[in-house]
């Protein structure tokens, strides 16, 4: 067949499939693994909402469609979830959607308010769906670099000035992915008020709105009063709760963008499994003392990892926000680039991570560490990362005596 499939073309090569390759073969091969490259969340579901799963799955009549736009009773769970935690009221009819996670909202909410050739500001680097699915929606994109040693907000009003036409939309996410950065609430104000000076819809993917440490709490940009003039909010339960597979979330904010997202839905899809829908209505309005443990399991990881990193004398600082670290590539290995680098480390450290260039340009001097293995895993896996760049200065040293 010759035809060509246009929206496919305009993806690039998956960066990521190389090191998933490799790390495939190996573990074929018989070698151990030890994989902290995708963030796969390994922490069990907690038990009461596994229960309430089991117990509503047996109820024949949550067999048949559901509702493209969500329970009405999870969406007044959800409303009352933002209004616990944040003060935040949301009507749950015309200001809240559920999801099929995160990554499907905000694919289908692109696709809904995207026209061809709009223009999507994002940062670089990013979790590559928040690029790309406004690709797939047929606009272009503008990238803004995220770093540590510059401000995001000047890049940010930088990138639209030097853009024509302006920006329709932004896309956002904090505590980010991959690079672990944080925000106040006076940031959030900052974004709201340049979003309404210039008529930019904000879109904030707020995944890791528990994953927080040191005292951290993570503010969510609906906080800031006429928010939802500009912006919608995403969530997702598959961290905080543990419930990667179950593919659950929500959007909330806007009414006009909620209303364009669920006519579109209400002609892809019926609606999550509603056993699902049902056992995340406990998970949201049940105690909430298994979310603190899960982030507490993270901070231990995390604290192992960035310790141990620290120890064989690659220097990490303590992310507070996330289930990954963000490193900076030693300097004497820049060279080689984040993948390359990558699969250095899967050849001779038995690790795998993942490279920072397949998060957008930006990242090609990192790597990211996802805390989905236990600690004596990951206490493994600095006895292998040590072990190979020992191997890797000594090779040095040989190759610049000859």
């Amino acid at each position: 067949m010759e035809r060509e499939f246009l929206r496919i073309k305009r993806l690039p090569p998956y960066v990521f499939a190389v090191v998933n390759d490799l790390k495939y073969k190996a573990r074929r091969a018989g070698e151990d693994i030890i994989d902290l490259g995708m963030g796969n969340p390994d922490l069990p579901t907690p038990p009461h909402i596994v229960n309430k799963l089991i117990e509503a799955a047996k109820n024949p009549k949550n067999h048949r469609y559901s509702v493209s736009k969500g329970l009405l009773k999870l969406r007044e769970a959800i409303s009352n979830w933002y209004k616990r935690r944040y003060n935040v009221d949301i009507d749950p009819e015309r200001e809240a959607i559920v999801t099929i996670g995160a990554k499907e909202g905000l694919a289908h909410l692109t696709l809904a308010i995207i026209r061809p050739g709009d223009v999507a500001l994002v940062p670089t680097p990013t979790y590559p769906i928040h690029t790309y699915c406004s690709i797939i929606a047929g606009g272009d994109i503008r990238t803004v670099p995220l770093s540590p040693h510059e401000d995001f907000f000047e890049n940010i009003m930088k990138a639209v000035k030097q853009t024509w036409p302006i920006p329709e939309i932004f896309i956002i996410s904090f505590p980010h992915n991959p690079t672990t950065t944080v925000v106040d609430l006076e940031f959030f104000k900052k974004v709201i008020e340049f979003a309404k000076e210039h008529n930019i819809l904000v879109i904030h993917d707020f995944a890791y709105a528990d994953l927080t440490f040191d005292g951290y709490v993570a503010p969510s940009i609906l906080q800031v009063p006429g928010a939802k003039d500009v912006a919608v909010e995403l969530f997702s339960m598959s961290k905080s709760y543990s419930m990667a597979g179950w593919r659950v979330g929500f959007v909330c904010g806007n009414a006009k963008v909620i209303e364009a997202l669920g006519k579109l839905k209400s002609y892809y899809d019926y609606g999550i499994f509603q056993p699902i829908q049902i056992a995340a209505i406990v998970a949201l309005n049940g105690p909430q003392e298994c979310v603190k443990e899960i982030v507490n399991v993270y901070k231990k990881r995390r604290d192992v990892l960035v310790n141990g990193l620290n120890r064989i004398g690659w220097k990490v600082e303590k992310p507070k926000g996330t289930m990954f670290v963000w490193a900076e590539i030693p300097d004497e290995y820049k060279h080689m680039g984040s993948l390359e680098f990558s699969l250095f480390l899967l050849r001779e450290a038995k690790v795998a991570v993942s490279p920072g260039i397949g998060f957008g340009y930006n990242g090609d001097n990192y790597v990211r560490f996802a805390l989905v293995e236990n600690e004596q895993r990951i206490r493994q896996a600095l006895k292998g990362i040590k072990k190979a760049l020992t191997l890797g200065e000594r090779k040095k040293w040989v190759s610049t005596s000859k």
